[in-house]
């Protein structure tokens, strides 16, 4: 097992961010809030996005662990319909899509009989170079109409601009932006907002009274994040969620780098919900026993926080 233990200044800083009233938990030196006691000890609570009053489970999955080019790990194993399928089983309510995973096809064949208000969908555009076959870009209407076919859904919960590096794309996307309010007006999406990969591009949508749900990468240890650390990025999520914005926790597994490390895994779960600022966090399955791993996992942090 590796050493989950944070360095010192991870530790001093996280406590810094993490406010006055503060408890240790355990011995992974890691400095939670004590407002996280707001949470009940079921990893499936029902929790809202910020203020968009879209309620789902606190954890969802992702389906785009190494995606890209409309393909993910469960695609390419052939595994994504039998494991979004397991992952409803079991209670999981909330499954994160994006073009560029392709797995929109997989989900709507997962969740084909189901009742749609039971589950929330959320998806992304993509807009830059790569990452999809095309190298055209329509406009976000065009796309998300075929999003809606691809998911065989009336509408989409939360559709957001993916992979967004650059502190001005809140001016570069504004037509986009501009489209996906007008479906948010129609009813056709329910939230907009955006899936950042920079400090810059976390602290723009700080600012930004357009989005409504953001995904935030957030682990103690500064893996895979906008800063090797973390504490330079807590303060912006706590600017974001007292802003109402809806958080999505990603990359608590460090992208996949903890995932045979169960005391860093264990740790990071503490960490991020401790903090009190996350509303939710997905978790990229491969295999339903991953699943039922941690489920487990969540819940023996949740209780001594509740």
């Amino acid at each position: 097992m590796g050493n989950n233990k944070l360095t010192r200044r991870q530790f001093v800083t996280t406590t810094i961010a993490a406010g006055a009233g503060t408890v240790l938990l355990g011995n992974s030196g890691i400095a939670l809030p004590v407002k996280a006691s707001k949470l009940s000890g079921d990893p499936f609570q029902t929790v809202t996005l910020g203020k968009t009053g879209i309620k789902t489970t606190l954890l969802g999955m992702g389906t785009g662990f190494s995606g890209y080019n409309r393909s993910s790990n469960i695609t390419r194993a052939g595994v994504a319909e039998s494991v979004i399928r397991s992952a409803y089983e079991k209670g999981i309510r909330f499954f994160d899509c994006a073009d560029s995973y392709g797995t929109h096809p997989f989900a709507a064949a997962a969740l084909k009989g189901i009742a749609r208000e039971n589950y929330t969908l959320s998806s992304k555009i993509w807009v830059g170079q790569g990452g999809i076959p095309e190298p055209d870009r329509p406009d976000a209407n065009v796309v998300i109409d075929r999003f809606r076919k691809e998911l065989n859904t009336d509408y989409i919960d939360i559709v957001q601009i993916h992979c967004m590096t650059d502190s001005h794309w809140t001016d570069s996307q504004k037509k986009q932006m501009d489209i996906l309010e007008n479906l948010k007006a129609k009813n056709i999406i329910r939230a907009h907002g955006v899936s950042l990969h920079s400090l810059e591009a976390l602290e723009a949508c700080a600012e930004s009274q357009w989005v409504d749900v953001v995904h935030v990468r957030v682990n103690p240890y500064g893996e895979a994040m906008d800063r090797k650390d973390p504490a330079e990025v807590i303060p912006v999520i706590e600017k974001l969620h007292m802003a109402g914005k809806g958080i999505i926790g990603m990359k608590l597994i460090g992208n996949g780098n903890f995932r045979n490390d169960s005391g860093k895994i264990d740790a990071s779960l503490k960490y991020v919900l401790g903090l009190g600022t996350v509303d939710m966090i997905i978790v990229g399955f491969e295999k339903p026993e991953q699943i039922d791993n941690y489920i487990g996992r969540v819940r023996n942090v949740l209780n001594p926080l509740a």
